[in-house]
């Protein structure tokens, strides 16, 4: 699914003044994002990225501690430490596998929010050449 910045409707007067709307990502076997997304103007999306990409680290961080969490090895060979480590082990896992499917959806959503930033600045680029244009053709007298 594509996102995409609004420019108020279009136009070269109002590419400018443009509102970058971006919807939640989907995730493969997540229930589909309802219809709701978020309204960013030009000047706070960077900061919203950076926010998202800190989240997106901390994330890794937690990653990192539920593959240990996930390889928890018995101290001992004697049944009450195998029976802890048969319980322990599957919980990290899954926390592991949660955490990779944050990450997942952290960065599909970076990307959204960089699409939507990227696309205003293309339009706008585009306004001011078709701005520049306009005079080329005209002969002064």
């Amino acid at each position: 699914m594509a996102y995409v910045a609004a420019d108020g409707g279009g136009g070269i007067g109002k590419a400018a003044g443009g509102i970058i709307t971006v919807a939640a990502p989907a995730v493969a076997g997540a229930p589909a994002p309802s219809g709701g997304g978020y309204k960013f103007s030009r000047e706070e999306i960077d900061e919203v990225i950076r926010q998202w990409e800190d989240l997106r680290e901390k994330l890794r961080n937690d990653s990192r501690h539920a593959q240990d969490m996930a390889r928890v090895r018995p101290p001992g060979a004697e049944p009450a430490s195998e029976d802890f480590t048969s319980s322990a082990n599957p919980s990290g896992q899954a926390f592991l596998q949660a955490t990779q499917k944050m990450i997942a959806y952290v960065q599909e959503y970076i990307n959204a929010l960089r699409n939507a930033r990227d696309g205003i600045t293309t339009r706008e680029e585009q306004s001011q050449e078709d701005i520049d244009s306009v005079g080329s053709g005209v002969m002064e007298v």
